[in-house]
């Protein structure tokens, strides 16, 4: 099916915004190159912040409304220090010294840029929302992705795809990073990748493929487990969380890990009575959490302070890493036997904890991404529609879902599904179309930016016109 593209109604064009910064700099500003990234994050309330990674060694001045003002450092130049008692053999990964750069933009904002990048801004009303998440390329232990191969790893394809999509707003469900390990010698496919925690593997699995998007619109930036402080914790507080950088709570020392391994929830308006809620879940465990286990209590303080938030608005749309209510497939090696499994037993035991329903009735819509496949649930029972966009880049799940759930099967506990649909090994994105006041119109779009499915949703219900999605 054809794409038909609607304007974005940003307040300034990019390109009238690109030509106003090249003549209202109050003093020269060279050309960013072009592996230096400039984009927005937003953060609690919508506050909409610029950052900016490069290899200079003082933070350059931003223009907004063609004022210029300096940028401030939000981590000083030099490479992400290796954790104490971590792997040895990270001292050989690639790990540049670079310096991250930031400004706090202010409300009504109307043209902002930095060394001739325009940056896309915030609008107080976001109609059209891209999803997406598990971005990275995968190279870990057994698991080798040809990260050189723009048909195995088809993220920068993607995101380009979805730019095109003119997005008011883009949400990322986490699990940017995944090049952990050197690639294998004698392996083409991922022949040269940089790997391990550094600037250069964050550069090649996200910055570099996602340039495209970045500049298309701002971002919210939910963190996933690869981005746990035992992983690549250090970068996401360094490049992507929306709060102020802070000594203790950005994964340096192991045993600071407790603070930085939880982020407190915080919402972002999307207008008209309606908000995200996100969350972060990196550190959960899909096997569960004890009672004895502190997570459990971390957890539970985070379903408060989600609860407090949703009372703020009519329509509220939950947005974390781990699916609460959706399904996963798991194959018998042997007998080819295919069982299901439901959503993180982690976060389900805390949620549990506080609601039988594991979330506050008023939220109606929960994004997620983790496992790779796209996914809707809806169900008869008090639970939001589940949607899953863990299709964007990773190696994908390539073990089928059913066309249809077995009678009696439940992503969670008292979860009646009343309607599902899934796409299992394809490569694309989700976005999310606002129709009134608690109805969306959702498209689910292959890589080359074909629309393969189309769904709505009405208050916590949705539908699909397929069940499910065949072919790559």
């Amino acid at each position: 099916m054809p794409l038909h593209f609607t304007p974005r109604a940003a307040a300034v064009p990019v390109a009238a915004c690109a030509a106003l910064l090249a003549g209202c700099a109050t003093q020269p500003s060279p050309q960013a190159p072009a592996d230096e990234p400039a984009y927005v994050v937003l953060g609690e309330g919508g506050q909409g912040t610029a950052r900016l990674v490069t290899r200079a060694r003082a933070c350059p001045d931003i223009v907004v409304d063609g004022r210029a003002a300096p940028m401030r450092v939000r981590v000083p130049h030099g490479p992400i220090p290796l954790r104490p008692n971590g792997d040895p053999a990270l001292r050989d990964a690639p790990n540049s010294a670079v310096l991250a750069c930031e400004f706090a933009l202010p409300p009504g904002a109307r043209s902002a840029g930095v060394r001739g990048q325009a940056l896309a801004l915030p609008m107080a009303a976001p109609r059209r929302i891209v999803v997406l998440g598990d971005t990275g390329c995968r190279l870990k232990k057994s698991t080798w992705q040809d990260c050189n191969d723009p048909g195995s790893y088809p993220f920068a394809q993607v995101a380009a795809s979805a730019a095109a999509w003119k997005p008011d707003l883009v949400v990322h469900v986490g699990d940017y990073h995944y090049r952990e390990d050197p690639c294998p010698a004698g392996r083409p496919g991922c022949a040269g990748s940089p790997w391990g925690y550094g600037w250069d593997t964050w550069r090649a699995d996200f910055f570099a493929p996602g340039a495209a998007l970045l500049r298309a619109a701002p971002w919210v930036m939910t963190r996933g487990n690869h981005e746990s402080c035992a992983r690549s914790g250090q970068a996401y507080w360094r490049y992507l969380d929306p709060r102020p950088y802070q000594a203790g709570r950005d994964c340096d020392e192991p045993v600071n890990d407790a603070l930085g391994d939880h982020g407190e929830p915080y919402a972002v308006p999307l207008g008209d009575g309606a908000q995200l809620i996100v969350f972060d879940t990196s550190n959960t465990n899909w096997r569960g959490l004890s009672e004895s286990d502190p997570r459990r209590a971390r957890y539970r303080e985070a379903w408060r302070r989600i609860d407090a938030l949703a009372r703020n608005a009519a329509y509220n749309i939950g947005v974390d890493h781990h699916p609460l209510f959706a399904f996963g497939a798991n194959q018998d090696a042997k007998t080819g036997k295919v069982t299901l499994f439901g959503g993180d037993k982690g976060m389900l035991d805390a949620f549990g904890d506080m609601d039988k329903a594991y979330l506050p009735a008023s939220i109606s819509m929960l994004l997620s991404g983790h496992v790779h496949l796209w996914e809707q649930v809806s169900f008869s029972s008090r639970h939001p529609t589940q949607l899953v966009s863990g299709f964007s880049g990773t190696a994908e799940d390539t073990v089928p879902l059913p066309a249809a759930i077995p009678p009696g099967a439940e992503p969670a506990q008292g979860a009646a599904v009343e309607h599902f649909s899934s796409w299992v090994d394809g490569f694309g994105f989700m976005t999310l179309e606002r129709t009134g006041a608690a109805s969306w119109e959702v498209g689910v779009w292959d890589r080359e930016g074909r629309r393969r499915n189309r769904c709505t949703v009405e208050g916590s219900k949705s539908r699909c016109e397929l069940a499910q999605v065949s072919g790559k």
